[in-house]
């Protein structure tokens, strides 16, 4: 009577290591719900990517792992950092900037497991701050992208690089390039913000200290990603990965929901919590799955082109009518909500004419994976 993920066990190992194998230096992203898979089973995942590495697997079509791919693991808060970091042996870098409250105040005061965590940090303020705390802190720091989320400016980098420089204790582990999701070529932008990294004479750099020379990026290519491995030898890339890498064989991840309940209705008959009435006759099947599992509730898209927009009038009609299409699948069919998701369990209309599922039945269900909680994973293999 669950919400549950099936994984084709075999099938999503053989996708790990192939993304593994096409990009070197991989690092694996665990974040909020992580994925639907939770963080734990992320984090131990991500160990066993790492020593698949170190021992010398390939990925299915013969490329070998370097061996550093997952000697890392990204969260994305520092409240993450306790569901990871006894389920995985690497350092975390915690994707979050540093501020000076709340979790990120508390790591400071564990030392095994302040020896392993890497800040990033993005304001001038914070690296003084974070440094006069802990002088040995590991750090990387963020240049701004076209995102404008976090980071640095370009001058702004060049006075935390010299900053650093006024705190020898601390670690650089290198800058980061958060990049958009927005499709199209971000190879020029690199290729100017790169300018900025080196511009910024990083404490080491001149030595040819790792950190100085380490660039942690999101979002580019594997295209991208190659052109400017050819075009910054000097530089060590490490891509950070989340949904291609754990979500990117969708094939391989099926998400089922149990029929608990099956209702005849009449045209005019009434049902749910708002005491509706069918529009024709059909059967009532109740579903587990609910907005307590994140089912019917939608992140806006803002998408701006037209085909987008059309589907965002489409569907308000149809809400404005009663007529919403739910998630739920039967004879790879959609069917429509029969009234709004409850807490648990939502309820769908099933049309006179259409198979009729049986209590304990389970049917299809399209989810957005980083949204949704499964009441079970199970990897089959």
């Amino acid at each position: 009577m669950s919400l549950s993920l099936t994984v084709d066990g075999a099938r999503w190992r053989t996708h790990l290591l192939d993304v593994a194998a096409a990009l070197p230096g991989l690092v694996p992203v665990a974040k909020g719900n992580g994925y639907g898979f939770g963080l734990g089973r992320l984090a131990r995942r991500a160990q066993w990517l790492h020593e698949r590495a170190v021992a010398g697997d390939t990925g299915s079509a013969g490329t070998p792992l370097d061996p550093g791919v997952a000697d890392t693991l990204a969260v994305g808060t520092y409240e993450e950092l306790g569901e990871v970091a006894s389920r995985f042996d690497g350092d975390l870098l915690v994707l979050t900037p540093w501020r000076p409250f709340g979790a990120a105040l508390d790591v400071l005061e564990h030392e095994r497991l302040g020896r392993r965590v890497i800040h990033t940090l993005g304001r001038l303020e914070d690296v003084e701050d974070l440094l006069t705390r802990r002088p040995d802190a590991r750090v990387v720091l963020e240049r701004s992208t076209t995102m404008l989320r976090h980071g640095f400016s370009a001058r702004d980098l060049w006075e935390a690089s010299a900053a650093l420089r006024r705190h020898p204790a601390a670690r650089l582990e290198g800058v980061a390039l958060h990049l958009p999701l927005a499709q199209g070529d971000h190879f020029s932008q690199v290729n100017r913000l790169l300018t900025d990294v080196v511009g910024a004479d990083l404490p080491g750099a001149a030595d040819g200290h790792a950190g100085a020379h380490r660039v942690w990026v999101s979002h580019l290519t594997d295209s991208e990603l190659g052109r400017l491995r050819h075009d910054w030898p000097d530089l060590t890339f490490r891509p950070r990965t989340g949904t291609r890498l754990w979500l990117g064989d969708r094939d391989a991840l099926r998400v089922r929901a149990h029929v608990l309940d099956v209702h005849p209705l009449e045209r005019g008959d009434v049902y749910g919590y708002r005491g509706r009435t069918a529009p024709r006759s059909g059967h009532l099947l109740v579903v587990s799955g609910g907005t307590a599992h994140g089912i019917g509730l939608e992140a806006p898209t803002g998408s701006l082109d037209l085909r987008g927009r059309a589907g965002t009038l489409a569907r308000g009609g149809l809400d404005a009518l009663g007529l919403v299409r739910s998630p739920f699948s039967i004879d790879g069919t959609q069917r429509l909500f029969a009234e709004p998701p409850h807490m648990q369990a939502s309820m769908l209309f099933v049309p006179t004419g259409s198979r009729v599922p049986a209590v304990g039945d389970t049917v299809d269900v399209r989810v957005r994976f980083t949204t949704t909680s499964f009441d079970e994973v199970v990897i089959e293999g």
